[in-house]
């Protein structure tokens, strides 16, 4: 995009931060009211607005209208990603934390299955790139549609715990916001950041590498 579609770095970067933006509203949408987290519409609602929104990144020009795209798809984004967090954690418990693990590691699958999509595509245009991004996510979520989410959510936070079980809550919470601004930074400027000193080949791998090694973390983890 930055090549054909004249998109400057720091568009990129914005509709990047718009993008992570919708993420936390819809995490914290999720959080305030729990019940969006158990209803079947609303999840399936948000898999057809995830596919929509990259459907319509070819169709809807500027920056504008990119960053108001990518923000919608955040938020509906976290909200599948917290259904299927919870619905993982109360289905899967019960069958060993390495069954988790695996459910986990459908992330680490999905930036690789991206970054391959974007190498086979690298000599087409930038439109065909969001569309076929489309395509894949209209398959992968005939594949999630039948997900019940759970009825009753994971309540992994007492509010009656211990001050000790507060504070290793803090704790982890501390970590896991560190980890996710390393990991926004390098994850939105990993390809461009190699592709300024070699080819975009290289670029792309890189980021199939990352994906390739994030899947099977999860398993390793969760043992």
């Amino acid at each position: 995009m930055t090549a054909a579609a004249g998109l400057s770095p720091q568009s990129g970067a914005a509709i990047a931060t718009a993008n992570y933006a919708g993420y936390l509203a819809g995490a914290m949408a999720g959080v305030a009211a729990p019940t969006l987290l158990r209803s079947r519409a609303v999840y399936r609602s948000s898999l057809i607005v995830v596919v929509a929104t990259l459907a319509l990144m070819p169709v809807l020009t500027g920056d504008a209208r990119w960053a108001a795209l990518r923000f919608v798809a955040g938020c509906v984004s976290a909200l599948v990603f917290m259904v299927a967090a919870s619905a993982l954690l109360t289905g899967l418990r019960a069958r060993g934390q390495r069954q988790v693990g695996h459910g986990f590691g459908g992330v680490g699958a999905g930036i690789a299955a991206s970054g391959v999509l974007v190498l086979v595509l690298r000599h087409d245009t930038w439109q065909d790139s969001w569309w076929s991004a489309a395509v894949l996510g209209a398959v992968l979520s005939a594949a999630a549609w039948p997900l019940r989410p759970s009825a009753t959510g994971d309540h992994g936070t007492d509010p009656g715990a211990g001050p000790a079980r507060r504070r290793w809550f803090t704790s982890l919470l501390l970590a896991y916001t560190l980890e996710g601004v390393g990991y926004i930074i390098a994850g939105t400027f990993l390809v461009a950041a190699i592709d300024q000193t070699a080819s975009t080949t290289i670029g792309s791998s890189a980021r199939i590498i990352v994906g390739v090694a994030a899947a099977p973390s999860t398993v390793l983890w969760a043992a």
